[in-house]
């Protein structure tokens, strides 16, 4: 069975940093991409970033310049590495795979996560 598992959320300060783990079982990312989406509440769905198979990245503007996904070399494990946290940053945050390719578009990933929670407030 393929799935992704999330870890790593909760409650940070304003400023602070936070790492979350979206761990593949049952498949290995070498032809896949992983999108980071997030969902505050009475939002909709947002993508964050994404890597691809080929390990090209992309970050929503919101986040660019604060936000990193490092992938681990197992090809397993996908991180968000979120820094300079802002209160606009809570919400469920999910990890998404897909083959190859990353997309903008969440209806074209097919393998979910469960979601973690963030939440920065002081």
């Amino acid at each position: 069975q393929l799935q992704l598992v999330e870890s790593g959320g909760g409650l940070v300060q304003p400023g602070g940093s936070l790492r979350l783990s979206c761990a593949a079982s049952g498949f290995t990312l070498d032809n896949f991409a992983i999108g980071w989406f997030r969902q505050a509440p009475g939002k909709g769905r947002e993508g964050v970033s994404c890597i691809s198979s080929s390990q090209g990245t992309n970050y929503a503007d919101s986040v660019k310049g604060r936000f990193t996904i490092p992938r681990d070399n197992a090809k397993t494990t996908v991180y968000l590495q979120m820094n300079s946290l802002e209160p606009e940053d809570t919400a469920v945050y999910y990890c998404a795979a897909r083959g190859y390719y990353c997309s903008r578009d969440s209806s074209r990933f097919h393998i979910w996560g469960q979601g973690t929670q963030v939440t920065v407030s002081s």
